[in-house]
């Protein structure tokens, strides 16, 4: 079986548990995570931040996202342009979203362009993750080609229930630096060269 191959096995297995998860539990981890980000160094001195839209079983990033607006940071959301395309658009708000690609709530295409260098930190979503620094994408490779030419520090919010490792991971499987779960937030050592200074807190 090939990586490529062991991913999507593992991708569908994972997907069917977080869509069992309670409520309740999704409620009071999403909260949990909603701090630990506020409180990471990193966050508090980024200017700009990129953030996805949580859908459906995905950690809720709402409130994180207009508590960013509400102080005074420009945020940027993915804007799918193509196939495995996208670009980080800056919104003034969520009523500025819609659905757009697969119902993902998107910025409009008139948004303004974020260049990947104007970016200080972003919010990646996933599948899973665990605290080496490695992702489970849903498939699509969007943030994997996105994030091989960004310099910004990448924040991976995932639920605890939700991490496994290994993860089997290929060449172009972007690395992650900073972990956040319920839990607190965790420093991966896996990627170094290239990154923004930032200071950042391990719980």
């Amino acid at each position: 079986m090939t990586k490529r191959e062991e991913k999507k096995r593992l991708r569908r297995l994972l997907l069917e548990q977080i869509r069992a998860f309670p409520p309740a539990y999704c409620r009071r981890a999403d909260e949990a995570i909603y701090r630990h980000v506020v409180s990471l160094p990193a966050y508090q001195t980024a200017r700009t931040i990129c953030a996805y839209v949580g859908m459906d079983c995905e950690i809720n990033t709402k409130p994180l996202i207009e508590r960013m607006l509400a102080d005074g940071k420009r945020v940027g959301v993915p804007l799918c342009v193509g196939k495995g395309v996208m670009e980080m658009r800056e919104i003034g708000g969520l009523d500025e979203l819609q659905a757009g690609t697969w119902g993902i709530l998107e910025p409009a295409p008139e948004a303004p362009l974020l260049r990947p260098e104007e970016i200080d930190l972003g919010l990646i979503p996933c599948v899973s993750g665990n605290e080496a620094g490695q992702r489970l994408g849903y498939g699509g490779g969007f943030y994997d080609a996105y994030l091989a030419k960004a310099p910004f520090l990448r924040v991976l919010l995932c639920r605890k229930a939700m991490m496994t490792a290994p993860i089997p991971m290929e060449p172009h499987d972007a690395a992650m630096d900073v972990v956040v779960s319920e839990d607190g937030a965790v420093y991966c050592s896996s990627r170094k060269k290239g990154l923004k200074k930032f200071s950042v807190k391990t719980f």
